[in-house]
């Protein structure tokens, strides 16, 4: 099923005005696949004076030929002749384009792979044509290669691009309007596989439930996501091996740099530059107790950031024989079982993200954090989320629940009490606001629940 187009205004208003300059404009995406590159692209192209071309992993001769096919569409006659190199092609197109218009080259990276010149050939026309009206864009996959196209400072486009956008994945509150949701539970439950990811959106609504399109689409070696995780990390990984192997101790449970090391037989200094390159690219998150200053390396946290992966290396990657062998079925039911406790760490993630965005006793906060260490009584305390008030006269405590009726919220509050006298920071403060946040609430309502909806709406 198609989804209509999702959000992308900020995206949609900058790129539509750089193709309304007189002058030429450069631009560059880049993003994580399937998050809507391409998909923004097509909503904003003018079809008639534009031409569109997705690069792949062919030969150069090969690619140039299928270029020239495509701007012969705007360009009668382009591809009449047999372009030798890149500047020859691209050098005509800058010559003959009309005013307005536009170049867009999809998967850039496939091409520079095959044509290690290509950037500077680009940059050289950039230059040259920069009076003219027409328009190039770039777009990948690749995070790292697009990145160091146009961020670093060695690079030949660096400097040149009038928009530079990382495409990223949507916002929970989006999937409402995918999935028609009116139960905030329904939203976290979905989230918690597909994340934000506006394809994984589309291929779960052609199943008639979550568990099927679970079964269908991952548990399944045919699966269309169930080889997704290689594929990502193939996208901006040289070599993969190290990378899927942090990523599926981190899925189950080795948060600690030593954890991991230790499981891998390897030197904690040795895992210090890839765990770094995964979240450069954003597949993994590092966490920090609330009040940790950012260099604090000791009390460092290592979590799957996006919510397909942790469910993927949660549930998939330990039962790949298993699948492989056919018991999809039985790893289905045996998921059934534990999944709300990955659905509840979601479910924590979304209401931390959601505390600088909500006016909670009509008070301003910064971003929250986990706090997890030693309490007054010197025994291990754990607090879902912690926030100081903008102004720094107020601190909030909050309990974070996936289902909670009027008798949990009350034994909620009563154990925040507990934490809150026995947490060491909260002493610098001298309002200390404590709430419960449920995905399902049930019975009366309570004056220290956060509503789930208020949650989910802002996080756009």
């Amino acid at each position: 099923m198609r989804l209509k187009f999702l959000d992308r205004e900020n995206e949609r208003s900058r790129l539509t005005r750089a193709f309304s300059s007189r002058d030429g404009s450069f631009c560059c995406l880049y993003g994580r696949r399937r998050c809507g590159k391409s998909r923004l692209l097509q909503e904003v192209l003018p079809g008639s004076s534009s031409v569109y071309y997705v690069g792949d992993e062919r030969e150069p001769s090969l690619q140039r030929a299928s270029l020239a096919a495509s701007i012969a569409a705007v360009l009668p006659g382009f591809d009449d002749v047999s372009y030798p190199d890149w500047g020859s092609l691209l050098d005509r197109w800058y010559r003959e384009a009309h005013e307005g218009a536009i170049l867009v080259l999809d998967e850039f990276a496939y091409l520079v792979s095959g044509s290690r010149e290509l950037p500077s050939i680009v940059q050289k026309l950039i230059d040259q044509y920069a009076e003219k009206t027409v328009h190039l864009v770039i777009a990948g996959s690749s995070q790292r290669m697009m990145q160091g196209l146009v961020l670093d400072a060695a690079a030949p486009l660096y400097g040149r691009a009038r928009e530079i956008m990382e495409i990223g994945p949507l916002g929970a509150a989006w999937l409402r309007e995918a999935f028609g949701f009116s139960r905030a539970i329904d939203v976290v439950k979905a989230y918690s596989v597909w994340g934000g990811i506006p394809r994984y959106w589309e291929l779960a609504l052609d199943s008639h439930s979550n568990r099927e399109a679970i079964q269908d689409l991952v548990l399944d070696p045919h699966g269309v996501l169930h080889s997704e995780p290689r594929r990502l990390l193939l996208d901006d990984l040289r070599e993969t091996a190290q990378a899927s192997s942090i990523l599926s101790l981190v899925g189950g449970g080795c948060n600690r740099i030593s954890e991991i090391a230790s499981r891998l037989e390897k030197p904690v200094t040795s895992l210090t530059r890839p765990l770094s390159r995964l979240l450069e690219i954003g597949l993994v998150s590092r966490e920090l107790p609330f009040g940790a200053p950012s260099r604090s390396g000791k009390k460092s946290l290592y979590r799957i950031r996006d919510p397909f992966l942790a469910f993927w290396f949660r549930f998939v990657e330990p039962n790949r024989s298993r699948l492989e062998a056919g018991s999809l079925e039985a790893v289905a039911v045996e998921i059934e079982k534990t999944i709300a406790i990955h659905q509840g760490a979601i479910w924590e993630k979304l209401v931390r993200d959601s505390v600088p965005l909500l006016p909670i006793e009509k008070i301003s906060w910064h971003p929250a954090r986990r706090w997890w260490g030693a309490g007054t009584d010197r025994k291990m305390l754990e607090i879902d989320v912690a926030a100081e008030s903008v102004d720094g006269k107020s601190l909030l405590l909050g309990e974070v629940k996936l289902t909670a009726d009027a008798k949990a919220c009350d034994r909620a509050i009563r154990k925040l009490q507990d934490k809150a006298a026995r947490f060491p920071p909260a002493r610098n403060y001298g309002r200390v606001i404590m709430k419960v946040f449920a995905a399902r609430s049930t019975g009366r309502k309570n004056k220290v629940l956060v509503s789930a909806d208020d949650v989910i709406d802002v996080l756009k």
